[in-house]
């Protein structure tokens, strides 16, 4: 794949990449207990729609059901559902009282909303995008049952599919609390990162295995930070996790110090860890662990938090702070009305909206035929004009390929299969493979196409898989087309927003660690990092995802990358001084020199790139110890 990338243009080499990891058994187990099982009730007690409701409400949770914690699954799968029984209440009622052109209006102003709100995070994107999926739902697919009903069979059956994930133990979890495995496997992946990169120091890895340490950092903040009807953790067994996570944070700020220092470092070093992860997914003790020498300040500080974690693991801990800051309403709000959510606002309003105005057209001039299923289109410019889902190019190329692939599979399905039993045996099939499905675009398409048709054709109407393929690739026209219109707004603004955003986190992380001392506030100086390197990994995520756009969109973001590797040497550069200052107070001619070089390749490289340096952002330049 690497030779294949590396001949073709990145807009199609992204479209023909795929995820790659072990089969998520777990989450086959509920896909397959989800949809299916909830509409063979309905159909068996004579309520079909109800059924067909419940079970888009369970497909779009599963879509949304990744690897993680039981407690951040509640919010990420919740609060989409919650958006989308939301969006079906208002598609219903919509569509019963009001003219085709008030209705697309009124989908169009939701669809505003829903983009512009997107933009604050990967849940809050989910809950756009199920707020206008099922808002054109409500309003295109002919159901008996009032606009409350729909909305609430639908959350039901987003509910089911979040009891089955609260409720069924992972496979493999055979230590401690089973409630807690997948907190255990993340809190286990930080100290395996941390290892990795101690064993990388020095070499040409060291700064992918940095980055890696900070995806697993990030996973395992969000994993222990879910919702909790208590400010705090309430058991013996959830405590002692968050004690293990904050023990890691001084080995991956030693670790971090060691590859900005490149001096390779004893093998014996990197064994401390891999036993620390070892005895986090065991719940066992660590026993006695290697010490480094301690030869170098950060030697120094990697012995130091190898004893305190090993305290930590022994004897447990009250140190149940997860190093984050609630986001204000403010700066909520900033986001959603800064340039990130205007342009995402601005260009699902009109693909959404466009979608809907084309679909009421085709309506009227009897496309369906006598079956009013017109929301497909709309729903698929919802998807399509979704970033988190890669590149637009790549999103059309894989939307109208898997369109395609699902609506031939489930031509030959419906000619085979006995009904309704068979498919609804299709529909629970179909709802094991999502999780696996949901690692390339175009396999999640046709996996999503046969279900629903499957639900479609169960719920009576005849099967609409041509006309499927024919609205796929209108939608695919639309988007394309509100994709490279010049006038909405600052193109690259996603990108820059986020990059300034990293910009002014690693501001505020520098200037704590060279004016504010370092000693005595560590726990502040780890939120500011964690906060610095969160905010440069969705910043270089945003990057590399507008760098595989067409040449037309990719131009845009022309300079960002240059931008967001120096400030990830600055941030990594400021980490070794957190740590220098900790040994003895000072810092070393290297450490200011190389500070001062960053700060101004940074000041370079954000004039080039257009990025705005705010009235008293100016980073500090240290002075030398």
């Amino acid at each position: 794949m690497s030779r294949l990338s590396a001949a073709v243009p990145p807009w199609l080499a992204h479209a023909l990449r795929a995820q790659r990891g072990p089969v998520p058994w777990s989450a086959v187990v509920r896909g397959a207990l989800a949809a299916g099982p909830l509409l063979l009730v309905a159909v068996l007690s004579g309520r079909t729609s109800v059924g067909v409701v419940a079970a888009l409400g369970a497909m779009l949770a599963g879509i949304n059901d990744r690897p993680g914690s039981r407690r951040a699954a509640v919010r990420r799968l919740g609060v989409p559902a919650l958006a989308g029984a939301g969006g079906l209440l208002v598609g219903s009622y919509a569509g019963q009282h009001v003219g085709a052109v008030t209705l697309a209006l009124l989908l169009t102003v939701l669809g505003l909303l829903a983009g512009a709100v997107s933009a604050v995070g990967p849940v809050a994107s989910g809950a756009g995008t199920q707020l206008l999926v099922a808002a054109a739902i409500g309003a295109g697919m002919p159901l008996p049952e009032p606009g409350w009903q729909r909305a609430l069979f639908f959350v039901g059956g987003a509910g089911w599919l979040l009891v089955l994930r609260l409720a069924l133990p992972t496979p493999g979890a055979i230590a401690g609390d089973y409630r807690f495995d997948g907190e255990r496997d993340a809190v286990g992946g930080v100290y395996d990162a941390v290892a990795a990169l101690l064993e990388a120091v020095g070499g040409p890895d060291a700064p992918g295995r940095r980055v890696a340490l900070t995806a697993a950092l990030d996973h395992a903040q969000d994993a222990l930070g879910g919702p909790r009807l208590r400010p705090y953790a309430s058991s013996a067994a959830e405590r002692r996790l968050h004690a293990q996570y904050a023990a890691a944070l001084p080995l991956a700020e030693a670790a971090t110090a060691l590859a900005w220092a490149g001096e390779a470092v004893p093998g014996r070093a990197v064994e401390g860890p891999r036993r620390l992860a070892v005895a986090v997914r065991t719940s066992t003790h660590t026993g006695p662990l290697p010490a480094p020498a301690r030869s170098a300040p950060a030697l120094r500080a990697l012995d130091d938090a190898l004893l305190h974690a090993a305290d930590t693991f022994d004897r447990g801990g009250d140190d149940s702070a997860l190093h984050t800051r609630r986001r204000t309403a403010t700066s909520l709000a900033r986001t959603v009305l800064g340039s990130a959510g205007r342009e995402y606002g601005l260009r699902v309003a009109l693909c959404f909206g466009a979608g809907v105005a084309v679909a009421q057209a085709l309506h009227h001039a009897r496309w369906y035929g006598s079956h009013a299923h017109w929301y497909w289109l709309p729903a698929t410019a919802v998807f399509l004009v979704k970033p988190d889902l890669g590149p637009l190019a790549s999103r059309v190329i894989c939307r109208a390929a898997g369109t395609v692939l699902g609506a031939v599979l489930f031509a030959g399905f419906a000619a085979l299969l006995p009904r309704p039993a068979g498919l609804v045996a299709l529909v629970a099939l179909c709802g094991a493979l999502i999780p696996v499905a949901t690692r390339h675009f175009a396999a999640q398409t046709a996996v999503v196409t046969v279900l629903v048709l499957s639900l479609v054709m169960v719920g009576g109407e005849p099967g609409a898989s041509w006309s499927r393929i024919g609205e796929t690739l209108l939608a695919c026209a639309i988007v394309l087309l509100v994709g490279h219109l010049p006038a909405l707004g600052q193109r690259g603004g996603g990108v820059r927003a986020r990059l300034t955003h990293a910009a002014e986190a690693a501001h505020v992380y520098l200037a704590h660690v060279l004016d504010d001392g370092t000693t005595d506030d560590r726990a502040g100086r780890w939120t500011l990092r964690r906060e610095a390197y969160r905010a440069l990994a969705e910043a270089r995520a945003s990057i590399d995802l507008a760098a595989a756009e067409l040449p037309a969109l990719a131009r845009h973001a022309e300079g960002t990358d240059e931008v967001a590797a120096t400030l990830e040497r600055l941030v990594d550069t400021t980490t070794a001084c957190a740590v220098q200052l900790d040994d003895n107070g000072r810092l070393t001619p290297e450490h200011t020199e190389r500070i001062t070089a960053l700060l101004d390749e940074l000041a370079e490289g954000r004039e080039r790139a257009g990025l705005v340096v705010k009235e008293g952002q100016a980073l500090p330049v240290p002075l030398a110890g």
